[in-house]
């Protein structure tokens, strides 16, 4: 119990979608949710319903039941990662310290909520925000710790 209090839950994105039935439209909603507890674990969740606060909660319990680890190193990444997934193509490097996370749109929710304080990255060819956020968990996966010898 004590563990899912210390998660933080990110909204990322909400579409309304509409669908052409016989007798009228089929309006339900999609939402998307990022949650971490900026100590290494995140998770991405899709849900769908009729309406938002279902559909945001739908999104919530995948994510907490999907989640990885992340190995981070100095508050940055351990090294850098790029990744294609779908149409997406993400690139993610390590940054010194104080610089800040320098990625667009989805990633750097994603990043902050795994706890990684200083990153930069680039997200090409994809404007899509579900694949973009895929790809970066793909991204974090791919990462392997690094060995400090201090």
């Amino acid at each position: 119990m004590s563990e899912e209090k210390k998660l933080e839950e990110r909204v990322l994105l909400i579409r309304r979608v509409s669908k052409k039935v016989p007798g009228g439209n089929y309006v339900s909603f999609s939402a998307l949710v990022a949650v971490g507890d900026k100590n290494g674990w995140v998770g991405i969740g899709l849900g769908r319903g009729l309406e938002v606060p279902v559909a945001i909660q739908k999104a919530i319990n995948y994510a907490k039941n999907h989640m990885i680890t992340v190995p981070i190193y100095k508050n940055t990444l351990p090294h850098e990662v790029m990744v294609c997934y779908k149409a997406a193509k993400i690139f993610l490097k390590p940054a010194p310290e104080g610089t800040g996370l320098k990625v667009g749109s989805v990633a750097r929710a994603i990043l902050d909520l795994v706890g990684v304080k200083d990153a930069s990255g680039k997200i090409i060819r994809s404007k899509n925000q579900i694949v973009n956020s895929y790809a970066v968990i793909n991204a974090l996966k791919k990462l392997k710790s690094k060995k400090t010898n201090e």
